[in-house]
């Protein structure tokens, strides 16, 4: 059954339900899935096969058919404060920027918060760069998520990999573990 699966919007050549699919997806991912308790949300995930070299989301979206409002990007970001740092993934939509400055700093209690070292984001996800996903990022990370993101209909997000992408509800997203869904971690680009 599951080859009948059909993606929300865009123009994917497979679709499957991402639990069907952990062989695609990378050990975190795949684990995050499996184990996530709330199975209802687990079971709303799609995977959609692509082209790792077009994961870039402006291409992405020319070459799927996916719109960018309905794109999200996983941000790693590093707060600090005295000698501590924190990590944590934050979700907005990719017609947004996020506030790593303001929004973020403020919610980790940081003295200052930046977008993590690529080499940093690599190692402490167990993903690959230009596929970092909400989906399976450690534990002890806060997840915070943008209003706008909760309240689409369904996003596209990362899978862990280059290769391939998730299909998710907004509603399926603010269940994931550990997400904290918050209004103005994002403003709409071109907007200061």
């Amino acid at each position: 059954m599951s080859d009948q699966v059909q993606a929300p919007f865009g123009n994917f050549p497979t679709v499957r339900l991402a639990l069907d699919a952990s062989a695609d997806l990378v050990t975190p991912v795949a684990a995050a899935l499996r184990d996530w308790a709330d199975r209802e949300a687990a079971r709303s995930v799609l995977w959609v096969d692509t082209d790792p070299e077009k994961a870039d989301t402006a291409v992405f979206c020319a070459t799927y058919e996916a719109p960018p409002e309905l794109s999200a990007n996983c941000v790693v970001v590093a707060a600090k404060r005295g000698g501590e740092t924190t990590m944590a993934g934050c979700l907005v939509l990719a017609t947004t920027r996020l506030d790593v400055n303001q929004a973020v700093r403020k919610r980790l209690g940081a003295r200052k918060a930046s977008f993590a070292p690529m080499d940093a984001a690599v190692a402490g996800t167990g993903m690959e760069y230009g596929g970092i996903t909400p989906l399976g990022l450690p534990a002890e990370w806060p997840l915070l998520v943008d209003e706008a993101v909760a309240a689409a209909p369904a996003v596209l997000v990362g899978s862990g990999a280059r290769r391939g992408k998730l299909i998710l509800p907004g509603w399926a997203v603010a269940r994931l573990p550990g997400a904290e869904v918050l209004s103005g971690l994002a403003t709409p680009l071109g907007v200061a």
